[in-house]
């Protein structure tokens, strides 16, 4: 089956084009929203435009394997669902719960990390952020997706519910558009999604949902925007070379490794959270909110 979001490609730019005439228009009226807005850089959407063009050439290069394996799980399913109405609203709710597990892990697990840390290396939040696509969670991803074929939910149906999570979540990376009133309590929206893109120390590892951010609320990782965010990564990545963007983390993980002296370091250095460290000479976003609780206790 084809890939459905290859259609909404042509939207995606018409988008980004208006969203950034809207933006200038606004800053040149003196009418920009309470958010101070960054805007658009010509090298940083010329590096996100690149990154999302490579990841669809990458899914659809791998599509036979990734649509392969789903067919081959679900000739092993456990239930036969059908497509009745109540199983796509069924699917609907388990696939944005097993995409709140994998976005969650790829904050605190560090390889998967590394394959989606360059989602955020933008230090702007636009709509051609949305399109600063990983080159390697196509592969990582298949971790977390693989039980629902099993359980009995179509291949079909199921690559069509990720599309449709995937085109809702275009739209949220935006700073155009404030609060959203009742819709704030059920969906993830653009406020709850500038969180996720922050990099204050009370932003980290917060906001992970797909299209509905209850998730977040019912397993502690949600946080409303209050201060202003300030985004891109703790450590700024300061290049727009795509191959620098896609790969760098990997690098630095492999580095880690091998300089290592113990089995132990080398798990922990794959396996823990991103700042993780057997030293402790760098931190986790855990380690770090509880090291600033702990000064503030004392203050």
């Amino acid at each position: 089956m084809e890939d459905l979001t290859l259609y909404a490609i042509p939207a995606f730019v018409v988008l980004i084009v208006l969203e950034a005439a809207l933006d200038r228009r606004r800053r040149a009226e003196g009418a920009a929203p309470r958010r101070a807005t960054r805007g658009y850089e010509l090298r940083d959407t010329a590096a996100s435009l690149t990154m999302g063009a490579v990841n669809r050439i990458i899914i659809v290069a791998a599509h036979a394997i990734t649509v392969g394996t789903y067919f081959w799980l679900y000739r092993h399913r456990v239930f036969t669902l059908g497509a009745a109405w109540w199983v796509w609203v069924l699917l609907f709710f388990v696939e944005d719960f097993t995409y709140y597990c994998f976005h969650r892990a790829s904050h605190e697990v560090r390889f998967l990390w590394a394959a989606h840390e360059n989602h955020h290396s933008s230090e702007r939040y636009n709509l051609s952020t949305a399109l600063r696509q990983s080159w390697t969670t196509p592969f990582t991803e298949l971790l977390f997706y693989w039980p629902l074929p099993i359980v009995g939910f179509h291949p079909t149906m199921l690559l069509t519910q990720k599309a449709i999570s995937l085109l809702y979540q275009f739209w949220i990376h935006t700073e155009l558009i404030e609060r959203l009133g009742p819709a704030e309590r059920l969906l993830n929206t653009p406020s709850h999604h500038r969180v996720h893109h922050g990099t204050n120390l009370e932003y980290l590892d917060r906001n992970h949902g797909g299209i509905l951010i209850v998730w977040d609320r019912l397993f502690g990782t949600f946080e409303p925007e209050r201060a202003r965010v300030r985004y891109g990564l703790t450590k700024p990545l300061g290049s727009f070379r795509p191959l620098t963007i896609a790969f760098h983390e990997w690098a630095a993980l492999v580095r880690d490794v091998r300089r290592a002296r113990t089995w132990r370091a080398r798990l922990g250095y794959v396996l823990a959270p991103p700042g993780w460290s057997p030293d402790g000479s760098t931190l986790t976003a855990r380690q770090l909110r509880a090291a600033e609780q702990l000064a503030a206790d004392a203050a």
